[in-house]
């Protein structure tokens, strides 16, 4: 009997998620084992971890929002990038075309009083004045120079006319497309602050569960045990990955201190460093602002794109031969599965999902399924 309970209390004191369960376990007296608070410790774990499930349910819908409005965003502020571009260039181009027309009707007015001049010495008055032949030879001459150029003029001006007309629609058609997204960043930035402090809140809450070191710890474990069942799915894609890739898949082994840093920051959490109880760091959590772009570290294929419990949104990049790397934490995912990226391409950006309270990037890299220190691999 004392052996049955042995068990059972260390069975469910290491299922309590919060500190309530868990001082209601330390402190009930010895005859807890009726089967009626057996029974009630047993809905209060399950209604405890319920409620945890539930509240993660709530994050990723949330984030996953959180990273359509803020991959919307990115897009969008990109496509106004381009969109200024054009607009400086068509204005300079514009500008340049208004020079050349002054300058074209300056010609052209030049021709004109050319040719009235000297039609006042036609051939008809220059035959009256009993002018030589070889005189009207050279004004006849001169009179079809000045009416070709003047045509060429004429012509050439109506073309500046009609590139400029079109110039100016194109510029108007830029600037109103610019007020368009403007507009729409501004409706999706609004949206995005709602949904981020409805996330706040869920996190809020998600901390306030897992608050005692027992279930922080619990937590911390089931998140790592379901990212390498992840790790293990996607493992097992590697080789589709390597025969579809269109870039080389040699594996990072030849590149240590050579890879690109996914983002530049200060290092908060250290590989191998204490994160909670006996469980140590398998990567590295580099500080970084908000919404800034994560880059592959190098060049590989993506094999996992989602959101994963305690990592967030997560990209995990095959470099062939049992290399991966992970980058999670993010506000959106820019890649998705089956996707070729190359070193220093964005895939990501960052941010704090997962229930993270600081923003920044979860770093790590595994090889054959083993964790290992990413700070070696990166360039100094």
């Amino acid at each position: 009997m004392q052996e049955f309970i042995k068990r059972l209390s260390t069975k469910v004191r290491d299922s309590v998620l919060c500190t309530g369960g868990l001082l209601y376990l330390l402190h009930s007296p010895l005859s807890f084992t009726s089967n009626e608070q057996l029974s009630n410790i047993k809905n209060n774990i399950s209604r405890q971890e319920q409620q945890l499930n539930t509240l993660q349910t709530h994050l990723k819908k949330q984030e996953q929002s959180i990273s359509s409005f803020a991959t919307k965003i990115h897009n969008t502020s990109a496509t106004l990038k381009l969109l200024e571009t054009d607009i400086v260039s068509l204005n300079r181009e514009s500008q340049h075309l208004k020079q050349l027309r002054l300058g074209q009707i300056k010609l052209l007015k030049k021709l004109l009083n050319n040719q009235y001049r000297q039609g006042k010495h036609s051939q008809l008055n220059t035959f009256l004045s009993e002018e030589n032949s070889s005189v009207i030879d050279r004004m006849t001459v001169y009179a079809k120079y000045l009416s070709k150029a003047r045509t060429h003029a004429i012509n050439t001006l109506s073309t500046t006319d009609t590139e400029l007309e079109l110039k100016y629609h194109m510029l108007a058609e830029q600037t109103r497309k610019q007020t368009v997204l403007l507009s729409v960043l501004t409706s999706v930035q609004t949206k995005l602050k709602k949904e981020q402090g409805t996330q706040q809140k869920t996190v809020n809450a998600i901390q306030y569960q897992i608050r005692s070191n027992k279930g922080y710890l619990s937590e911390l474990r089931n998140n790592e045990s379901r990212f390498k069942i992840e790790l293990e799915e996607a493992t097992k894609k590697t080789h589709i990955s390597v025969g579809k890739a269109h870039i080389k898949m040699e594996g990072l082994g030849k590149y240590k201190g050579h890879l690109s840093s996914p983002v530049k920051g200060k290092v908060l959490h250290s590989f191998g460093s204490v994160q909670t109880g006996k469980l140590l760091w398998s990567g590295i959590v580099i500080s970084a602002k908000k919404g800034a772009e994560v880059n592959a570290a190098h060049d590989g294929t993506v094999v996992l794109s989602n959101w994963l419990r305690g990592y967030g949104l997560m990209v995990v990049i095959d470099h062939g031969k049992g290399d991966m790397s992970s980058y999670g934490y993010n506000q959106a995912l820019l890649k998705k599965v089956g996707d070729t990226v190359k070193a220093g391409d964005a895939i990501a950006l960052v941010g704090n999902s997962g229930g993270q309270t600081n923003t920044g990037l979860y770093f790590e890299i595994r090889r054959k399924g083993n964790a290992t220190n990413p700070s070696p691999w990166l360039v100094r």
